[in-house]
C-alpha cells in the first residue's frame, strides 16, 4: 500500500508540474482592457489548467514528505507551508484568469469601474505571488536538506534544490522583478523543474523496488 501511494505521489507530481508547464507556454502577455478581452478564452484556458494542476503537486508533495519523513517530522511542516503556496497560486489563477476576463465581458464600458477594478486585482495577485514563491523556496530548502542528509534521494537534487532558492534570493535582493510575467516564469520554470526531478526519482525508486 505504501508502495504504490508513493509511485502515485511521484506521477501526480510530473503531472501536475507537465500542466504548469501548459500554463505557462500557453499563458498569454498582459495588456489593456481590449487586449484582455480578446485573449480571455486563452486566459480562461490556462488558468484553469493552473487550477487543475495544483492538486495533483499538493498529493505528490504529501508523497514526497513521506519519502523525507524523520523522527523531527519536518518534512511535513514543509508540507504545511507548500499547502499555502497552492492556495495563494489558486487566489491567483481565479482572479486573473477567470475572475478578471468574465467580469471585462459584462463590465467593459464601465472604463472607470474597470479600471479600478483591474488595479485592485493586480494588487490582490502580487502579494499571492509573493506568499507562493515564498512558501515553495521555503518547502524546498526544506526538503533539499533532508535530500542531502538522507539516503533517499541522490544528493545533488538537494543541491539544485538548495541552488535554486539562492539564485531566487539573489534576484529579489537585485530588486529583479521576478512577480512580473517573464521574471516569474523563469523562478517557476526552476520550481517545476526541481518538482518533475523529484517525481521521477519517487517513481522510479518505487518502480524498482516492484
Amino acid at each position: 500500500m505504501e508502495t504504490a501511494f508513493k509511485k502515485l505521489s511521484g506521477i501526480s507530481l510530473i503531472f501536475g508540474s507537465l500542466l504548469m508547464v501548459a500554463t505557462m507556454v500557453l499563458h498569454p502577455s498582459g495588456g489593456n482592457i481590449e487586449h484582455i478581452l480578446k485573449i480571455k478564452t486563452i486566459l480562461i484556458v490556462s488558468h484553469s489548467l493552473a487550477i487543475f494542476s495544483l492538486p495533483f503537486i499538493g498529493f505528490g508533495f504529501w508523497g514526497l514528505s513521506g519519502s523525507l519523513l524523520t523522527k523531527s517530522r519536518i518534512s511535513v511542516l514543509a508540507f504545511i507551508i507548500s499547502c499555502f503556496g497552492l492556495i495563494a497560486a489558486m487566489i491567483a489563477a481565479t482572479i486573473n484568469g477567470l475572475t478578471l476576463p468574465l467580469f471585462l465581458t459584462r463590465a467593459a464600458s464601465q472604463h472607470d469601474a474597470v479600471n479600478l477594478v483591474v488595479t485592485y486585482g493586480y494588487y490582490i495577485n502580487k502579494p499571492m505571488d509573493y506568499i507562493l514563491l515564498s512558501a515553495f523556496g521555503l518547502s524546498i530548502s526544506i526538503w533539499s536538506a533532508l535530500i542531502i542528509r538522507s539516503e533517499q534521494f541522490p544528493e545533488w537534487i538537494g543541491y539544485y534544490g538548495l541552488l535554486l532558492v539562492l539564485a531566487g534570493l539573489l534576484a529579489v535582493f537585485n530588486q529583479h522583478n521576478i512577480t512580473g510575467l517573464h521574471g516569474f516564469r523563469i523562478i517557476v520554470s526552476g520550481i517545476i523543474s526541481w518538482i518533475i526531478i523529484a517525481g521521477i526519482k519517487i517513481l522510479l525508486s518505487n518502480t524498482q523496488k516492484n
